[in-house]
C-alpha cells in the first residue's frame, strides 16, 4: 500500500519537483488527446480546414464540460491532503469513493441532456454547413468518453492528495499513448482491415483511451492505497464541505468558460480560417496551461497538507519557491516555442490562409506564460487551501469586468484574433495579481504570529 513520507521542515526543490513533474506529465494528457486530433485531422485529404475547425469547437465544449464538473480533483485533494497534514485521514477514507459516484452520477445526466441538443448547441458557437455537421458527429462520439474522463480525475484528486502524482503519471502516459496509435490507425485506417473514419476516428480513439485510462485507475487505486471504490452510506461529514466547493468552483468555471465560449464565438464567426487559426492557438495555450499546472498541482498538494498542519512559515516559503520556478517554466515555454515558431504551425496544417493568421497571434500565446504560470500556480494553491469562494469572485470579476468588456471592444475594433489574445491577455492578469496580494496578505500575519 502507499506510504505516505513526511515533509522536512522547509520544502526543497526536489520535494516540489518529485510531485510537479509526475503531475505536469499526467496534467496534459486531456489536452494532449485534443492536440493529437488536431494534429492528424489537420492533416487529411478531405475537407480539413472544416474538420480542424469542428474538433476546435467541440473540444472548447467539452473542456467546459470537463472543467467544471472535473473540479472534483481539486476539491478532494484539498481536503484529503488537509486531513493528511493533521493526521486524521482515516476520517475521510470513505469520501473519495462518494465523491466519485456523485460526479459520474451528473456526468450522465449531462450526456442525454447534450446528446440530442448538440445541433443547437454548436449553432451557439456559430457553426454552420459542414462545420456543424462535422462537430456534431464528433461530438456525438466523445460525449460517451466523459463519464470515463471524469472517474479517471476524482481518482487523480484522491491520490494528490495522498501526496502521490506518480502512478496519475503513469495512467496520463498510457491514455496518451494508446490515443495517438488509436487515431493513426481510425483516422486513416490500415488498407484491407481497418476503414478510415476521418473524424469520427479520431472520436473513437479519444473514448478508447478513456477507458483505458479508467481501468488503470481502478487497478492502481485499489492496489496502492488503502482508499476504497466502494460506496458505502451515510455520507461522511467532510460532503457538505465538499459540495460548498464544488459549487463555487462550478461558479468559477462557468465564469472561465464564458470566456473561451466568447474566444470560440468571435473566431467561428470570423470564417473557417479564423476559427482553424484559433484552433492551433487555443489549444497550444492549454498544452502550456497544463504544462505550467504540474506546479499548479504541487502548489495544490503541499498548500493544503502544511495548512493541515498550521506550518503557516513553510507555506509562505513554499509560495516564494513557486513564483520563482513558475516564471522560470513560463520563459521555458515562452522560449522553446519562438525558436520553433514557425515548425509547430506546420506540424497542425499546411494551409497558408490558416498558418498566416496562426502566426500573426501565437507570439501572444507564448507572451502570456510566465503571466499564466503566477495565475495558475496561486490558482493551485488557493484550491490546496480550500478556498474556493474567493477564487470564484476573482473569476467572476476577470471575466465580466475584464475580458468580455476587451474582447466587445476589440471586435468592434477589427481587431479579430489579435484582438480575442490581447483579451485573453489581460485577462490572466486580473486572476492572477489579486491571489497573490490575498495570499501573501492572508499567510505573512499568520506566520508571524507562530
Amino acid at each position: 500500500m502507499l506510504r505516505i513520507s513526511p515533509l522536512s521542515a522547509r520544502i526543497t526543490l526536489k520535494q516540489i519537483n518529485k510531485l510537479a513533474i509526475p503531475a505536469l506529465i499526467s496534467g496534459i494528457s486531456e489536452p494532449i488527446l485534443s492536440l493529437t486530433d488536431a494534429a492528424i485531422i489537420g492533416n487529411i485529404d478531405l475537407n480539413a480546414t472544416e474538420s480542424l475547425a469542428a474538433v476546435g469547437i467541440v473540444t472548447t465544449f467539452l473542456s467546459m464540460l470537463i472543467w467544471v464538473l472535473g473540479q472534483t480533483r481539486s476539491a478532494i485533494s484539498s481536503i484529503v491532503s488537509q486531513y493528511l497534514g493533521a493526521d486524521k485521514l482515516s476520517e475521510v477514507k470513505n469520501l473519495p469513493a462518494q465523491a466519485i459516484f456523485i460526479i459520474t452520477s451528473l456526468s450522465f445526466l449531462i450526456i442525454l441532456v447534450t446528446y440530442p441538443f448538440a445541433p443547437q448547441i454548436f449553432k451557439l458557437y456559430n457553426a454552420s454547413d459542414l462545420i456543424l455537421n462535422y462537430s456534431v458527429d464528433y461530438y456525438h462520439i466523445r460525449v460517451f468518453g466523459f463519464p470515463f474522463t471524469l472517474f479517471t480525475i476524482a481518482v487523480f484528486g484522491t491520490f494528490r492528495g495522498l501526496q502521490n502524482t506518480f502512478h496519475p503519471m503513469l495512467i496520463a502516459i498510457a491514455g496518451a499513448i494508446a490515443n495517438i496509435f488509436l487515431d493513426i490507425i481510425l483516422v486513416y485506417g490500415i488498407e484491407g482491415y481497418v476503414p478510415a473514419m476521418h473524424i469520427k476516428g479520431a472520436a473513437y480513439a479519444s473514448v478508447m483511451a478513456q477507458i483505458i485510462m479508467a481501468a488503470l485507475s481502478v487497478y492502481y487505486i485499489l492496489t496502492k492505497t488503502d482508499i476504497p471504490l466502494l460506496v458505502k452510506f451515510p455520507f461522511n461529514p467532510e460532503i457538505k464541505r465538499f459540495a460548498l466547493m464544488i459549487v463555487n468552483l462550478f461558479i468559477r468555471t462557468i465564469a472561465l468558460n464564458i470566456a473561451l465560449y466568447f474566444g470560440t464565438s468571435f473566431a467561428t464567426k470570423y470564417g473557417p480560417t479564423f476559427i482553424a487559426a484559433y484552433t492551433i492557438a487555443i489549444n497550444l495555450w492549454f498544452l502550456g496551461a497544463f504544462l505550467i499546472d504540474g506546479y499548479a498541482s504541487a502548489g495544490n498538494i503541499l498548500s493544503g497538507k502544511l495548512l493541515g498542519g498550521r506550518e503557516y512559515k513553510d507555506l509562505i516559503d513554499l509560495s516564494n519557491k513557486l513564483i520563482r520556478y513558475g516564471i522560470t517554466i513560463g520563459l521555458i515555454i515562452a522560449v522553446i516555442g519562438t525558436v520553433l515558431y514557425n515548425p509547430i504551425g506546420n506540424l497542425f496544417t499546411d494551409e497558408k490562409e490558416v498558418l498566416d493568421e496562426f502566426y500573426k497571434v501565437f507570439w501572444i500565446v507564448l507572451a502570456m506564460q510566465p503571466l499564466c504560470a503566477l495565475a495558475f500556480i496561486f490558482d493551485g494553491v488557493f484550491k490546496g487551501l480550500g478556498k474556493m469562494q474567493y477564487l470564484r469572485n476573482v473569476l467572476l470579476f476577470s471575466t465580466l469586468l475584464v475580458f468580455i468588456p476587451v474582447i466587445l471592444i476589440a471586435d468592434h475594433l477589427g481587431y479579430k484574433l489579435y484582438g480575442i489574445f490581447t483579451a485573453f491577455t489581460l485577462w490572466i492578469i486580473a486572476r492572477g495579481l489579486p491571489l497573490i496580494i490575498k495570499f501573501r496578505k492572508t499567510f505573512k500575519s499568520l506566520a508571524q504570529n507562530t
